[in-house]
């Protein structure tokens, strides 16, 4: 259990989807349920896991992209130099993780999730019009995806 709650975390329904997997992985082998049997039956699970981006990852490159602090991405600043930074990275969280608005919020300083939707659609609008947003949205994504 402490294997699945550890490297699954994106919703309840994933996770009792992997505990029945692992349940279902050990009756059709014949095996107890072991830290093995577990590894088993949800290695493609993990490994789809380990390749995921996490949100405090897109903050790290956004900030360091832009030249702010990580903490500016959770900070209730509103001047333009922090709070676009702040819309690119939920656009880019949004777009290249499997997180929720809520949760992508809640790693932004506990923002609401119409205050996440609000910076995504903001920043596929700027996006047309501003060619220097858009070329920087394009390299960051290329930076995160590898």
């Amino acid at each position: 259990a402490f294997l699945i709650a550890k490297n699954l975390r994106s919703n309840v329904r994933e996770l009792e989807g992997a505990l029945n997997k692992v349940v279902a992985y050990a009756r059709f082998h014949g095996r107890g349920i072991s830290l093995e049997v577990a590894k088993d039956a949800l290695k493609d699970l993990l490994h789809a896991h380990n390749r995921q981006l996490s949100i405090e990852h897109i903050q790290k490159t956004v900030a360091d992209y832009y030249k702010i602090k990580v903490a500016d991405m959770h900070s209730k600043k509103r001047t333009r130099v922090i709070a676009r930074p702040r819309q690119v990275a939920m656009w880019l969280a949004k777009e290249l993780t499997p997180m929720s608005l809520p949760a992508i919020g809640e790693a932004f300083g506990g923002r609401d999730h119409t205050t996440v939707l609000h910076a995504c659609r903001t920043i596929a609008e700027l996006r047309l019009g501003d060619p220097q947003l858009n070329h920087d949205v394009h390299v960051l994504t290329q930076v995160l995806r590898g």
